[in-house]
């Protein structure tokens, strides 16, 4: 089912006041909020990659595997390349100078 319809059913039933309605409401309360607490924490993860990403990229251009290789070991446990990968290319990227090339390369804005 999808989010929109049971956000749909949660305020068609607010109203209703009654042990079964109560239980569908707590049933769809908990499938929408699945997954929250994992979601946050890697938006944590991934802020705390950022403030070192960002300390250590300059303007001059580096791949991803070579920044990766020069910081791994700096970044939160369990930080792989292919995060690193993702959060420059799609959550950082209006922050970042992207040089193309056979290899793409990233320097700071």
């Amino acid at each position: 089912m999808k989010k929109a319809t049971m956000n749909t059913i949660l305020s068609l039933i607010a109203s209703i006041d009654t042990p079964e309605a109560d239980a569908v409401r707590d049933e769809l309360n908990a499938e929408l909020n699945k997954g929250a607490e994992a979601k946050a924490e890697a938006a944590k993860e991934y802020e705390a990659a950022k403030a070192i990403v960002m300390s250590e990229l300059g303007e001059t251009p580096v791949t991803i595997g070579e920044l990766f290789d020069a910081i791994g070991d700096k970044l939160p446990e369990g930080f792989t390349k292919g995060k690193l990968q993702y959060a420059m290319t799609r959550l950082w990227k209006d922050e970042l100078v992207k040089t193309e090339g056979k290899v793409n390369s990233y320097s700071k804005a």
